[in-house]
């Protein structure tokens, strides 16, 4: 046996199955084999008997036409073809004194008294004879003739139980055949049925014995419930990857864009403690305080980007009317837009409702506004658009500013990037990441078209639907 046979047998599931799948072949057939059993007995029992009954009838003609001489005569001559084997024949007058009788020598140790019952006139009757050891069994027809002449014609089971023995030592021998080809057949099938579970118990070994999640369960027949699972652990270990792999971005990211406003916060205090004024120590509270709320904001953006990117995000979707979150948006920045003399206008869709987190689709939609009321001069318009496009709400951010440069559209989807000129303004460089992350996040996608000097345009697609981000 090879190595991996043994490795089947050593597998207790597999044993299991294999002995299960053994059992209900071998229970099935043995099933099979009894019901084919029964019949055959049934059939050769009813064959006997109708053997019997056509004999009673030929002798019985026999006797009326030649009296005993007669009967003897169609014993001699044979002409019961059908007939296989010797025949018990009898014959009792009215008065019960034996008239005919024939009997092979081998059946004499039947007991006949119990056939001296007196029997009405034309009534065939059965009665069946045995040698009290468990043996054979001599089955017996009677009749009673119209001149009161009792007609008995009876046939051993000895035959009968010669085949049916014949035919269970058959059985046996074709039975052990099929527990031999039950178990090899178990193993097979098992073997073959639970190679995708080793492969899946295989690679989840890897990935607890390595660490590494990038190892993936080879794949199967998809078609199956075990090629599916197959499927379903590697997404899984997809997204396992992803979260680990944006877990030890986020971290790399913020231990990088940390040390800038802790040297500056370190700075500053080493400055005010160095002066020894109290104004200026109080002055660089105030600074730190400042940085300190920048970092923590920072870290707060750079945790939520790192979770909608790793599908992580705790999203609440509700039925929201795009009209409710335009218009708060509207009424956030309508103060600053006239500050900046900028002309702030919307067009929304009659009737237009998406599933959405309302919270974070409001915190997309107040960065995109933020930037174009930021980057726009005075005079300029900023203008909101949501419509529908088949199964996708359309949301449209457009201003009137400075644009973006065509290098720089590539990169400002990443964090911290801050384009040439945005440096002169306040901020951190990832509001268009988290905008990115977050439309993705709800199943969406973000886009942008700019023209350098005279507009820039992002755009939203989000469904109208919450899609199922399982298949994702």
């Amino acid at each position: 046996m090879s190595s991996g046979w043994r490795d089947a047998w050593r597998d207790a599931l597999g044993l299991r199955l294999a002995l299960w799948y053994a059992a209900i072949f071998v229970a099935s057939a043995l099933a099979l084999v009894a019901l084919t059993y029964v019949l055959l007995s049934a059939s050769l029992s009813r064959y006997d008997r109708e053997t019997i009954e056509s004999a009673l009838v030929q002798y019985a003609r026999a006797y009326m036409l030649g009296g005993p001489e007669g009967l003897a005569q169609e014993l001699r001559d044979g002409n019961l073809a059908a007939t296989p084997g010797p025949l018990f024949v009898r014959t009792l007058g009215p008065g019960q004194e034996l008239v005919f009788f024939s009997m092979p020598q081998q059946w004499r140790r039947f007991d006949l008294s119990q056939l001296d019952t007196p029997r009405l006139s034309g009534e065939q009757t059965w009665a069946e004879l045995d040698t009290g050891d468990g043996g054979d069994v001599l089955e017996v027809a009677s009749v009673r003739l119209p001149d009161g002449t009792l007609l008995q014609v009876g046939k051993s089971t000895d035959r009968r139980r010669e085949l049916l023995q014949r035919f269970r030592r058959v059985l046996f021998i074709d039975l052990a055949l099929v527990v031999v080809i039950a178990l090899a057949g178990g193993a097979i099938v098992t073997r073959s049925g639970l190679q995708p579970v080793r492969a899946l118990a295989e690679t989840v070994r890897g990935i607890v014995r390595t660490g590494r999640t990038d190892a993936r369960v080879p794949p199967s027949n998809p078609g199956d419930t075990l090629g599916e699972l197959g499927g379903l652990v590697n997404a899984m270990l997809d997204r396992i990857d992803r979260v680990v792999t944006g877990m030890r971005g986020a971290l790399d990211n913020v231990a990088h864009d940390l040390r800038t406003p802790l040297t500056r916060l370190r700075g500053i205090a080493e400055e005010a403690l160095a002066s020894g004024d109290a104004q200026r120590m109080r002055d660089a509270l105030a600074e730190c305080v400042e940085e300190a709320d920048r970092v923590d904001t920072m870290l707060h953006t750079l945790m939520d980007i790192s979770e909608a990117e790793t599908g992580t995000m705790a999203l609440r979707r509700e039925a929201v009317p795009m009209a409710e979150l335009v218009q708060q948006t509207m009424d956030l920045y309508e103060d600053a837009a006239e500050a900046h003399g900028l002309e702030l206008t919307a067009d929304v869709a009659d009737g237009l409702v998406v599933s959405v987190d309302r919270a974070r689709l409001r915190q997309v939609l107040a960065n995109l506004v933020d930037n174009a009321v930021k980057y726009t001069p005075a005079g300029g318009r900023v203008h909101l658009q949501a419509s529908q496009d088949g199964s996708e709400a359309v949301v449209r951010v457009r201003d009137t500013g400075a644009g973006i440069e065509p290098d720089e559209l590539p990169r400002i989807w990443e964090r911290l990037y801050r384009g040439d000129r945005s440096r002169t303004t306040r901020g951190l460089g990832l509001g268009l990441s988290l905008v990115k992350a977050i439309v993705e996040a709800h199943g969406g996608r973000v886009s942008v078209a700019s023209t350098p000097g005279e507009s820039s345009e992002f755009e939203l697609h989000l469904p109208l639907q919450a899609p199922d981000l399982s298949t994702m």
